[in-house]
């Protein structure tokens, strides 16, 4: 074990205590959403949808790029390297998205079922999609977050190939094209048509494959 490699019992701890702050943060999102879904669609939220008023659009806009700061932050906090840190973000994010789901459909009975569609995000458009599609990212990053972090406890950090750059910047273009794909008609107040599930399987598969390196060669007592 190097220097600064960390206990497994150490590692295990971390992920809890980012698992508690993103499940107990996803709770305070559902809430805030259910009191702006109260105030600004009474008659329930579905589409079409009616812009929100702009002052009130540019809060949210905003507060969504303070959630990430606020992810960003703690994971900053939880480890020493950037490899770890984008481990820890990862979990984070990820139980973070999902209790905020499980949230709302506790406290609201919403949404109907994982094929309902939601606005999932506002920088720099409007994402749109069926509630699966973000569950299942969600779900993608706290399993490799777990993994970065159970190998950068042990000392193990891949080195950067050109390749995965690549990957993860046709994974970021392709996710972005499928959730930004009806924000021109979200935005005009007209009913989104289909989600381009081809474009987003491309690129949660373009994420993952930099990670094969590291779930299939860094073996516990492996290199």
């Amino acid at each position: 074990m190097t220097a600064d490699a960390r206990p497994a019992r150490s590692t295990a701890a971390l992920v809890g205590w980012l698992s508690l702050f993103g499940a107990t943060f996803g709770w305070v999102e559902a809430a805030v959403v259910i009191y702006l879904r109260r105030l600004f669609y009474p008659g329930g939220f579905d589409f079409p949808l009616v812009t929100l008023p702009t002052e009130i659009a540019v809060v949210e806009v905003v507060r969504e790029a303070a959630t990430i700061l606020m992810l960003l932050a703690v994971a900053g906090l939880a480890t020493r390297t950037a490899w770890g840190r984008f481990g820890a973000f990862s979990i984070a994010f990820g139980v973070w998205d999902l209790v905020y789901y499980a949230g709302l459909y506790f406290a609201v009975g919403w949404p109907a079922s994982p094929a309902t569609w939601d606005v999932l995000f506002l920088i720099p458009g409007v994402w749109a999609g069926p509630v699966w599609s973000a569950g299942v990212v969600a779900l993608l990053l706290i399993v490799c977050g777990a993994r970065i972090l159970a190998c950068d406890g042990r000392g193990y950090r891949p080195g950067p190939r050109a390749s995965d750059w690549l990957l993860a910047l046709v994974s970021i273009v392709l996710l972005l094209t499928a959730f930004l794909w009806n924000h021109a008609v979200i935005v005009a107040e007209q009913l989104p048509g289909r989600f381009p599930w081809e474009i987003w399987l491309a690129g949660v598969v373009a994420g993952l494959l930099p990670f094969a390196r590291l779930f299939l060669k860094a073996a516990p007592g492996g290199r």
